[in-house]
């Protein structure tokens, strides 16, 4: 007991009938704290700033610290730089690139066709199709093979008119109770294209890919006889970066592609790749940048392109063939005016590089089945106005 030392300070517990209160006596001074009760009842004090001492650290002496709230920045986030949604730390080029068709098509992986997809048969024999999936399996093994020494871009697979079906325990089911596995489903024409962009070129400050690509359409093929000749459309051309527009020639495309086996199919496409004169068509392009319509002549265009869709038919067989539809050429005269990269100068007039990628901007309306002749023909076709700003030509008629 001698040894033992006692705290300075003596705590006093005074009590009455209503509530007690803890008061501390230290240097003759007296402190009042509030009781419990008057913490908790008081309205005039808020509970967070009450001062609540513990009976064990009572008669402990303990300054009050000021706690300091500071903002913590996580180590990979320097406060200076803008932090971004996870949306936009995509690597690389954050633009995503238009379809190169759009019509009522939607984009699919080919892991879709190849997994979730029948096989159509022609049902006289029974005989199997070569599928959509294989089209472009063997055309992906031709590119290969003709540009080893390249990149070769994933083939992006556009698709449309979806049929359905179901298997044979499901037929007595509403389709709302259907199971997944009980579902078929195949697509009646499909588009892809192959991209390497490591062959390009600019024209008119528009970068342009090689691109190959192919449609099937099994609308057009008898599913209700015996196998035959299957027919398929193949192209090798090249891709405005800019819009996504298809640039096709005549040496580039084989619209009628028949192929019995997937031999057969692969041994033709490496015929025209083999055949193709890139050159060539990329210097037919670039001269089309420097020939220019006036707005007037571009008016006369229009309007003729719509007249041409009523002609009598002795009169338009005189006339090289346009294969766009009015809707088309409303959708070319509204971007005449409002296209981002394609629209006019501000003199009106347009040089015809500009009007070709107006032609194929307007394709991609297009259904898939008729999506490559039409765009060929938005090439022959402004090279005949070409010819006919220079020369005589059968082109004149829409320039007259």
């Amino acid at each position: 007991m001698e040894n033992q030392e006692f705290n300075n300070s003596a705590t006093v517990i005074a009590s009455d009938n209503t509530s007690m209160d803890l008061r501390t006596v230290s240097s003759g001074k007296e402190q009042h704290r509030m009781s419990m009760r008057d913490i908790l009842l008081n309205d005039e004090k808020d509970f967070e700033d009450a001062e609540i001492y513990y009976p064990s650290k009572m008669n402990s002496h303990q300054d009050k610290e000021k706690v300091e709230t500071k903002v913590v920045q996580p180590f990979f986030m320097p406060s200076n730089e803008l932090v971004l949604p996870a949306s936009e730390l995509d690597s690389g080029d954050s633009h995503v690139p238009s379809p190169f068709i759009l019509a009522n098509t939607i984009e699919v992986p080919l892991q879709h066709l190849q997994n979730d997809c029948i096989i159509p048969v022609f049902s006289k024999d029974n005989e199997k199709t070569i599928a959509h999936q294989e089209f472009i399996e063997v055309i992906m093994e031709a590119v290969t093979k003709v540009f080893p020494h390249h990149t070769i871009s994933p083939a992006e697979i556009r698709v449309s008119h979806q049929i359905k079906g179901r298997t044979p325990d499901a037929i007595y089911l509403n389709a709302k109770d259907l199971l997944d596995h009980q579902k078929t489903i195949y697509y009646e024409r499909m588009a892809f294209i192959i991209r390497i962009p490591s062959i390009k070129d600019f024209i008119n400050g528009n970068e342009l890919s090689l691109t190959i690509g192919g449609v099937r359409a099994y609308n057009q093929e008898n599913l209700y006889g015996k196998k035959n000749m299957e027919k398929f459309r193949f192209f090798i051309g090249f891709q405005n970066k800019v819009c996504c527009n298809m640039c096709i020639s005549t040496d580039g495309f084989l619209e009628d592609l028949r192929a019995s086996t997937i031999e057969e199919l692969q041994s033709k496409a490496l015929q025209v790749m083999q055949k193709y004169n890139a050159e060539l068509h990329l210097m037919e392009m670039k001269e089309l940048t420097q020939v220019y319509l006036t707005e007037h002549q571009f008016a006369q265009l229009i309007g003729k392109s719509r007249l041409y869709q009523h002609l009598p038919k002795f009169e338009k067989q005189r006339i090289p063939l346009l294969n766009f539809n009015d809707s088309h050429i409303n959708t070319i005269a509204k971007d005449y005016y409002e296209d981002q990269n394609f629209s006019r100068m501000e003199d009106g007039r347009i040089n015809l590089w500009d009007v070709f990628n107006l032609f194929t901007q307007a394709n991609k309306s297009s259904y898939i089945d008729t999506f490559l002749d039409r765009n060929l023909n938005a090439f022959e076709f402004s090279k005949g106005v070409q010819k006919a700003l220079n020369c005589s030509s059968p082109y004149n008629w829409f320039l007259s």
